[in-house]
């Protein structure tokens, strides 16, 4: 399984459509929201996308959930899940719809944990990037009990590297 995650291009659509044509080869396409288009514009693509809190079009989920394989992913933005101080009402969310993979957004920091067999990934952003200067997005592999999450720059460079085991 083979997953794509952006989040936080605010307008950006150059950035993320560049980003999409060099990835054709993934299971699945997710944007945890502040993407500040109109849902419109996703209607003709393979994207599971959420309402981010810059996101004004009411068409937009606040929460995505669907498989992939035997993975059960859960895609929300995380600011209604308060993801800048803790990560634990994004947790017991993710335990209520027996997520197995969870991808937020929000705070333009990556980052990737796992916690009691849950996958938290967070691609960081595409425009605006905290905590470091680089855009960014992930990808996430996982094969039977082994993962592992890559972060790219916007120009594909491989940033950081992180391995599970579950």
């Amino acid at each position: 399984m083979k997953l794509l995650i952006m989040s936080d291009t605010h307008s950006n659509s150059k950035t993320m459509e560049q980003v999409m044509q060099y990835h054709k080869d993934v299971d699945a396409v997710i944007h945890c929201g502040d993407s500040e288009l109109d849902f419109s514009y996703f209607e003709d693509k393979q994207i599971h996308v959420v309402k981010g809190n810059c996101d004004f079009d009411t068409s937009f989920p606040n929460e995505v959930i669907f498989q992939v394989e035997n993975e059960t992913i859960y895609v929300t933005h995380g600011h209604l899940y308060q993801i800048k101080s803790t990560l634990m009402p994004l947790f017991y969310r993710a335990q209520e719809v027996q997520a197995s993979i969870v991808c937020f957004g929000h705070s333009h920091l990556l980052g990737a944990e796992v916690n009691n067999g849950i996958l938290f990934v967070n691609p960081g952003s595409l425009h605006l990037p905290r905590g470091r200067k680089e855009k960014s997005y992930a990808i996430v592999e996982k094969l039977d009990k082994k993962c592992v999450v890559l972060f790219f720059s916007s120009e594909h460079q491989l940033l950081e590297q992180v391995y599970f085991e579950f």
